[in-house]
């Protein structure tokens, strides 16, 4: 399994989202110039996440996006399902449980491992990257957690 070009951006697209949208509004033509992601990519991402109720647009002179919801309710699993689909090692529908070995791998390899990276990136809230972050950004800035 590889994150896409798609993902990755969606990641940093959102996340730049979280980090500004308290002090501007957060255009795409913004996002695109502190991300160097080209704004037609971007325009693909950010549809994807509105439509999955991830961000808002609101449009005009003060448009712009904001999160759906608090960033602590967003989770890395829910921003590249978003963009990604389904996220597996190996796509299991494409198993035939009357083999043996396949039956056998599936159970004790496949299917714990997908679990797994999925339990992952569900544990991880966009809060989490927001703050780090601007822990980062601003070496005084303090993060407990």
């Amino acid at each position: 399994m590889e994150i896409s070009t798609k993902g990755r951006y969606g990641l940093k697209a959102i996340v730049n989202i979280g980090v500004y949208s308290s002090l501007e509004n957060v255009t795409k033509k913004s996002i695109s110039e502190r991300e160097d992601i080209s704004e037609k990519y971007l325009e693909q991402i950010l549809s994807a996440l509105r439509k999955n109720g991830l961000v808002n647009s609101k449009k005009g002179p003060q448009g712009g996006y904001t999160l759906a919801r608090n960033s602590s309710e967003i989770t890395v699993g829910d921003i590249l399902r978003a963009l990604e689909g389904e996220l597996q090692v190996v796509n299991l529908e494409e198993y035939d449980d009357s083999n043996i070995m396949e039956l056998c791998l599936k159970k004790n390899v496949w299917n714990k491992l997908n679990k797994e990276i999925n339990n992952l990136v569900d544990s991880i809230t966009l809060e989490e990257l927001v703050q780090e972050y601007k822990a980062y950004k601003n070496p005084g800035y303090m993060y407990y957690i």
